[in-house]
């Protein structure tokens, strides 16, 4: 099933969680419309504004942005908007040491500091002239766990399968636990090749989370940015994704679109509800129905639940945010971001996302974060 249906199939889904997750922000506003950068309306950000937006992080919205960048250029030609894709750590580092105009993750800010440092929160809230930073969710894009096996069609894993593989406790493809979950399936006797990300990223906090959350105890590390688990590192999605692709009996994580664009395998997930759950748009929008708040005010964070058992629930997936200061850029940088973001979050802008297999966001998500962009100053 194409990522594309989300918009027709998950709506009636994710339409709780559209109200939930932003209730925090006070009534609606009128829905946003989709005109482009230029026509005065709330949600373009106003008049093409001139100048460069430097930006970095999140290497998993890679694909989405430089898209939505082209798109936005066809309107406002005068705004030149580099993006490099380095991963959700080092965007949030370079953000806070104020060397990018916003960052990209996979992740939100964190609240809390690691080993005595300063919470990402406050470290933002400093290079943003001590005003708060904003968590806005832009993209949503389902993890794919993807393989290179000969002949294997189709394979499930569950929380506790998936944990030992990824924690090298399991460590051929005909290990009992992989075979007691595809009885009938003739699997390989070679051993499993793991591959990780070994820039910080987001996406690896976000499926260590998974790993976690339904692990049952297999998974012994905590959710990081930074991989703590078994295999060879790759730089980046396009990494991981190339690494499998040219090595057989290989597994990895990775965002849905760069495991279809490779064409590799993907596992279906056995997330507890008695049948085995394939990654489509459906499966994805019904995991998000389950996110709670996490967020207040403008800021738009979201706490996934990735233990749900929900029958057709695809539990593996992140928002990914573009975090930006909710005050303190100079007038010219404010009027560019405002822009460009405000396109983003557009219904232009997110149906440009659509047949890249990422999910565009619900439309009563979509114009809370128009209204949080609006909000910018």
């Amino acid at each position: 099933m194409s990522v594309n249906r989300l918009l027709r199939v998950g709506t009636v889904a994710v339409a709780s969680l559209g109200v939930l997750a932003l209730s925090a922000c006070g009534s609606d506003p009128e829905p946003a419309g989709s005109s482009s950068p230029g026509s005065n309306t709330s949600s373009t950000g106003g008049d093409c504004p001139k100048g460069t937006l430097n930006a970095e992080g999140s290497s998993a919205q890679k694909n989405a942005i430089e898209e939505v960048i082209s798109k936005y250029n066809e309107k406002c030609a005068d705004v030149t908007v580099n993006y490099n894709p380095t991963g959700s750590g080092a965007g949030i580092k370079q953000f806070n040491a104020n060397q990018v105009d916003f960052a990209g993750s996979d992740s939100a800010l964190k609240t809390e500091g690691v080993d005595g440092a300063e919470p990402e929160t406050a470290q933002a809230a400093k290079r943003c002239q001590n005003n708060p930073a904003l968590d806005l969710p832009m993209v949503i894009g389902p993890i794919a766990i993807a393989y290179n096996v000969d002949g294997l069609q189709k394979l499930v894993l569950d929380g506790p399968t998936a944990a030992k593989i990824f924690q090298g406790a399991i460590k051929t493809w005909n290990d009992p636990a992989i075979a007691k979950l595809n009885a009938g399936v003739t699997l390989p006797s070679a051993p499993i090749s793991v591959f990780f990300r070994s820039d910080e990223s987001g996406t690896t906090e976000n499926f260590t989370k998974y790993l976690a959350a339904s692990g049952a105890g297999a998974w012994t590390g905590k959710p990081a940015k930074k991989w703590t688990g078994t295999g060879a590192g790759k730089d980046k999605s396009a990494g991981v994704a190339e690494g499998v692709k040219s090595t057989k009996n290989s597994i990895t994580y990775v965002e849905w679109s760069y495991a279809v664009d490779n064409k590799l395998g993907i596992a279906q997930i056995d997330n507890g509800s008695g049948t085995p759950v394939e990654l489509t748009a459906e499966s994805a929008g019904k995991a998000l129905a389950a996110a709670k708040p996490a967020g207040t005010g403008s800021d738009l964070a979201l706490k996934l639940d990735y233990a749900t058992k929900e029958a057709g629930a695809y539990p593996i997936i992140l928002a990914t945010y573009e975090v930006v200061c909710s005050k303190g850029l100079p007038a010219e940088k404010t009027a560019m971001v405002k822009s460009f973001l405000s396109y983003f979050a557009s219904k232009d802008g997110q149906a440009a996302l659509t047949d890249l297999n990422y999910a565009p966001l619900p439309e009563e998500i979509r114009i809370k974060v128009d209204a949080a962009i609006q909000s910018i100053s």
